[in-house]
């Protein structure tokens, strides 16, 4: 019997003790709301505002600018304050739309309507979502409505719903599955009414047996769903390794899951779709943990976008004592921030405030690289990056692309299970981005 997992991955200590039995608490936001353009994969949405209009929760601020591209709503009323340079959950400064919230949350007409999916056309459910400014959730913050169009939709025969959440500490998509499986199973259901050969699979983590067993009882009775419990490792929320764990497909490199017949949403997605579709709700609001052993009381809120992750932080009951590390995100892929004053965007889904640095420690610990090749045995993607690492170093940028350095997805599997303490994932995320700024630079002058 096949297992259900892929090769390589790695076993990081969970810690999702701190905040899996704390229920989602809705959170309503105070102070001023913050819009980055750039909360998704693709250019930037355009402002469509400026300083001094009124606008209602709801209300689209900045359109989609082409096709891979995402519309950004304001999650409150009030008054635009601006478009100003700020940091961001990304740890850079952007451009966004600032709102001086209201505290009235007045909504724009027609939200909460109610629809049946089985009456609109593929067409209208698609422009539902695309007016809603969905994106993947799960972090990659891929436009949604693009990816519900696939070149040959009548071989897509797998609809992937992704509740791995395999980031150590996050417990957000648990908790979602747990108390809202209804949204899951209406979204899953309208992906099945645009693909209609297709079976839907809710894969989940064996470490969330409280979510297995609601999203079993929800789809009861139903022979197009089914869940399937995977293997606890990091990375099993990644695309590639979810197809092959599901399907026993192997997708490579160039491949998109389309091209292999599957169409893979985060579970948070895919409530977002329901609640676009079939509530007229544009996605103002998603689960977000606040988490770690810095943090006085970790747990689950339901947060509207534009939130300061410093007010949550405060309804989380603040700091315990001082955090050496602060992440937005998980330990393996967050993102290292120095301020607490930027905004949750759409595919962030935690705040980490930890009393140690494991990176910092393992600099004081780093030797030299030992040649001990555990880390192409946990690479997901099957790299060696031992020698992607020395082509790094020496700037050889060609060697580092003949060695497929870019299809590395900075999983931080082979930083964890270094021996040496190499860093290897930065080293890798550094030189990746160096080279596709060589590449676009060459575009621009035409050769």
């Amino acid at each position: 019997m096949r297992v259900q997992t892929f090769r390589g991955g790695v076993h990081p200590e969970g810690r999702k003790e701190l905040s899996k039995n704390s229920p989602m608490q809705v959170y309503t936001p105070k102070g001023d709301m913050v819009f980055p353009l750039s909360q998704h994969i693709g250019k930037p949405a355009v402002p469509v505002v400026k300083k001094g209009d009124r606008v209602l929760a709801g209300q689209i601020i900045a359109e989609a600018d082409g096709y891979i591209s995402a519309h950004i709503i304001s999650s409150c009323s009030g008054t635009v304050k601006g478009i100003e340079h700020r940091f961001t959950d990304a740890g850079v400064i952007a451009e966004c739309i600032v709102i001086a919230n209201d505290g009235q949350f007045e909504t724009m007409p027609g939200i909460g309507e109610q629809t049946d999916y089985k009456t609109l056309s593929r067409e209208q459910i698609i422009d539902r979502v695309k007016a809603a400014g969905v994106v993947g959730l799960g972090g990659a913050g891929f436009p949604t409505h693009v990816k519900l169009q696939p070149k040959n939709p009548e071989e897509i025969d797998y609809i992937i719903a992704n509740g791995a959440e395999c980031e150590p500490y996050i417990t957000c998509d648990d908790r979602l599955m747990q108390e809202q499986p209804g949204w899951v199973v209406e979204g899953l259901r309208i992906m099945l009414h645009l693909f209609p050969h297709a079976t839907a699979v809710i894969a989940i983590e064996d470490n969330k047996p409280e979510a297995i067993a609601a999203m079993t009882r929800e789809i009861a009775g139903d022979s197009r769903m089914r869940v399937m419990p995977l293997k606890t490792k990091f990375p099993q929320g990644g695309e590639r390794n979810l197809v092959h764990a599901v399907t026993g497909r192997k997708m490579a490199s160039k491949d998109l899951p389309a091209n292999l017949g599957c169409i893979v949403d985060n579970v948070t997605t895919l409530a977002a779709i329901y609640r676009a579709v079939c509530l007229n709700e544009p996605l103002m609001e998603k689960g977000f943990t606040v988490t770690g052993d810095a943090v006085a009381r970790p747990g689950n809120f339901l947060v509207r976008i534009g939130t300061s992750v410093e007010e949550l932080l405060e309804a989380a009951g603040g700091l315990k004592c001082q955090p050496k590390k602060v992440l937005i995100g998980g330990p393996m892929m967050g993102i290292a921030i120095t301020d607490f004053e930027v905004p949750i965007a759409k595919a962030q889904n935690a705040l980490l405030c930890m009393t140690e640095d494991e990176v910092e420690t393992a600099e004081r610990q780093m030797t030299a690289c030992i040649r001990c090749g555990r880390c192409a045995r946990v690479c997901p993607v099957g790299l060696v990056p031992q020698m992607m690492m020395t082509a790094a170093q020496r700037g050889d940028f060609d060697r580092y692309e003949k060695l497929h350095g870019l299809d590395c997805i900075a999983c931080g599997s082979c930083t964890f299970i270094c021996p040496a303490k190499r860093p290897l994932m930065q080293l890798f995320k550094q030189t990746k981005q160096t080279i596709l700024n060589h590449q676009a630079a060459a575009r621009a002058a035409g050769k």
